[in-house]
């Protein structure tokens, strides 16, 4: 008896957020069906895979990361390698140097790298805090004037501090903004509701709604994403409607898996080979779950990645 499909399509749709200017901007969104369902229905937009850089430095005890950013020793540099070689589709500025807890960079240093990173960039931008709520506001509000006319997505805005935020990058630069919530679909949406009181268009709004590595209480993380795409499309919520970008890294090489030494755990395999896997597992898994774009570290990472969206989608 031959297979007959029954596709199962929504009335609904993820809006869609446009991160860059020219030729390799990205589109994020855009799908009316369940994620990487492109059996159901052409993919509108396929995920995206973006490679993170820090402001400060790659880790280069790892063999990988140290050759591929090899005579790369300036952020810039390390930019202009990502864009060239990574085969990622937008680069993800991290300005955790600029935490008041740690290298406690100032609001200009930051401001004037953003600038030089920009420069020289020839994919899209993501830029991501310091991760505090107080030092964030003006320094995204500063990258957010610095950077006018690039189109730029500034990961994330807080509900302590969204409504600065908002104002700056997208009511007065036209920059587009990243809703960031602790994994749960009420705090999600209320934050967007919070975002679009404060004049925000919605064509503007990337949800980051958290992540954790694959075995790390990574099922609430997949709870909370398919949820929200469930809600949005199946029950046309729309203040759920918005495309979501996740940062697998931290968590992902943060982990026991990622970082004990070889010599303790021997039957483990090399460090570098467990970090890129749990890199890619949780990636898959976040894609799978319903991310419309993951940002990763390892080189390797983002080609493997790439190829799964490739054979997918």
């Amino acid at each position: 008896m031959p297979f007959k499909s029954n596709p199962q399509k929504f009335n609904a749709s993820i809006k869609e957020v446009v991160i860059g200017t020219g030729e390799t901007a990205i589109t994020l969104g855009g799908e009316n069906v369940l994620p990487l369902y492109s059996f159901d229905a052409p993919f509108k937009n396929p995920p995206r895979v973006g490679i993170e850089i820090s402001d400060l430095g790659p880790d280069r005890e790892l063999p990988g990361i140290a050759e591929f950013y090899a005579g790369a020793e300036t952020t810039v540099d390390q930019v202009k390698r990502a864009c060239e070689k990574s085969g990622a589709a937008f680069v993800s500025l991290s300005l955790e140097g600029a935490d008041p807890n740690g290298a406690d960079k100032s609001v200009e240093d930051c401001v004037a790298l953003c600038k030089e990173v920009a420069a020289v960039s020839t994919l899209p931008l993501v830029i991501q805090g310091s991760k505090n709520v107080e030092k964030d506001k003006p320094l995204f509000e500063k990258i957010a004037e610095a950077l006018e006319g690039k189109n730029v997505l500034l990961l994330s805005a807080k509900e302590e501090n969204h409504k600065a935020i908002a104002v700056a990058a997208v009511l007065a630069y036209k920059q587009n903004i990243g809703a960031e919530s602790a994994v749960d679909i009420n705090l999600a949406k209320q934050l967007n509701v919070l975002i679009s009181q404060a004049g925000v268009i919605t064509p503007s709004i990337v949800m980051n709604v958290g992540s954790a590595a694959a075995g790390y209480g990574f099922e609430y993380v997949a709870s909370t994403v398919e949820r929200i795409k469930a809600a949005a499309l199946a029950q046309n919520d729309t203040a759920l409607q918005y495309p979501i970008m996740t940062p697998v890294g931290p968590d992902a090489w943060s982990v026991k898996e990622a970082v004990v030494s070889e010599e303790d755990f021997p039957d483990w395999g090399p460090v570098e080979q467990r970090g890129i896997d749990m890199e890619v597992a949780t990636a898959a898994a976040v894609l799978a779950a319903g991310s419309d774009a993951v940002i990763l570290r390892h080189p390797v990472s983002v080609k493997t990645i790439n190829q799964l969206i490739a054979e997918i989608i």
